[in-house]
Parts: C-alpha cells; structure tokens; sequence
C-alpha cells in the first residue's frame, strides 16, 4: 500500500482532510434516526476528538492519546451503550458517504478508512455491551492502522 515510509494520515492530507469528513459525518448522525440517540444532541469537542483520534490510528501525531485522555476515554463513552447491529451498520454507511463526499480522491486509501472504520466499530460495539474488563474487545489501546 503506498510509500512504506508514508502514513496514511499524510497520503489523506492530514488533519485538514481528517477533519472536513469527520466534521461532514458528525453533522450526518445528529440527524440521523438510527444514530442520533447514541449522539443525543451532540458534543463541542466530539469533531476534534475524532479528529485526533483518526489522526493517531493513521500515523498522526499522537494528541489523542497525549491530550484528550486516551483509549480509556473511549472506552469509557461508549460502555452501556449497547450498540446494535443496525447502529453499527448505519455508522459505517455514514461514514463511508462521508470520505466519499469529502476525504481522499484515492480509491486505495479510502479503502484504508473503510477498513478501520469496520473494525473500529466492532471494538466500539463489543465494548458497548461489556460487562465487565473480561467482556472489553481484545484492542484495548489506539490502534496503529497500516
């Protein structure tokens, strides 16, 4: 995939591509039916921390973990969720339409997003219905996507 000695996050464009999709996607599900009651009415810094979070997973700068608290964090916003199926699946299709409208032109790296967005849904899911830290996703810190 690529340069070897390129990460994704600078083949997108970094944080300004990040960002504009992120932002595109998050206005999507506050007004999406399936999604919005996990979202409630939304959060300022929710862009900016999925920004930084997408950030570090693509070989970006490490702010999220360094700044805004870290995988720990996550976990904890998402724990009694319960995200479905449909959730999942609808969070996926919105985010999807958001790169398409608004991330890289490049079919490879859009790929690349899908790809972690898949994953990083069924870590957010399963984690989501924990129980306990037994019940958590075996991804238990931000990942480092290829």
């Amino acid at each position: 995939m690529g340069d070897g000695d390129t990460t994704i996050y600078e083949r997108i464009g970094g944080d300004g591509t990040l960002r504009g999709t992120v932002d595109a996607f998050y206005g999507s599900v506050l007004h999406d039916p399936v999604l919005q009651p996990l979202f409630g009415a939304g959060a300022a810094h929710h862009v900016d921390h999925l920004t930084a979070f997408l950030a570090e997973v693509f070989g970006g700068p490490a702010r999220y973990t360094d700044e805004l608290g870290g995988f720990d964090t996550l976990l904890t916003a998402h724990r009694g969720l319960a995200i479905t199926d449909e959730q999942r699946a609808r969070f996926i299709e919105l985010f999807d339409r958001a790169v398409t409208e608004h991330g890289p032109a490049d079919d490879e790296l859009r790929a690349s997003l899908h790809e972690y967005i898949v994953f990083g849904t069924e870590v957010a899911q399963v984690n989501s219905h924990a129980k306990g830290d037994d019940d958590l996703h075996p991804c238990q810190e931000v990942p480092h996507w290829p």
